[in-house]
């Protein structure tokens, strides 16, 4: 973990752009993110199979907002179960698009599949760097995604998507709901 990280990358961007205040955050260490979260958060793997199977349902995903300029797409997004529509995941990610093939680009930009998805489809090779591991305290955004009924402290972690190059595919921030 490090401590010049900026713990809710690259939603931070989001809200300084539409002037809202960020959450309360702290980085926490990977031993003090308490179960289930620790099992889900903490490790080099991929969150979309992680989730998939611990719930036991396919992901699918819901764009809440999303920029896109020449070489990348940044988005806010919500991964739910695909039978019930439990959301599982609220986050941010920042997509590197130039490093895609074009088939998996053309998904990406579709919004309909989670990058988990689309990189085990395209058999797009990578590693998943987790930087740290955050506790944070939801507000509206956050609740409104998870459907949660008041604030709550929630969990998350800060991940880079790496070529074998160590080029950045993606940088994202996962929250997982209570």
């Amino acid at each position: 973990m490090q401590g010049d990280l900026k713990p809710l990358f690259p939603l931070d961007e989001f809200y300084s752009e539409e002037g809202r205040p960020l959450p309360p955050v702290s980085l926490v260490a990977g031993s003090d993110v308490p179960l289930p979260y620790g099992a889900l958060l903490v490790g080099d793997h991929d969150m979309t199979p992680t989730l998939e199977a611990f719930h036991g349902e396919t992901i699918e995903i819901r764009v809440i907002e999303r920029k896109l300029s020449a070489d990348s797409l940044a988005r806010i997004v919500v991964l739910l179960l695909e039978d019930s529509g439990k959301p599982v995941e609220f986050g941010a990610i920042i997509i590197h698009l130039d490093l895609f093939p074009p088939e998996a680009r053309d998904r990406i930009l579709e919004g309909h599949m989670p990058l988990g998805t689309i990189l085990a489809t395209y058999h797009v090779n990578h590693l998943s760097c987790p930087r740290g591991f955050i506790r944070v305290q939801s507000d509206s955004v956050m609740e409104e995604a998870l459907s949660l009924s008041g604030r709550c402290m929630l969990y998350g972690r800060r991940n880079v998507l790496l070529t074998p190059q160590n080029e950045i595919l993606a940088e994202i921030v996962e929250i997982l709901p209570p």
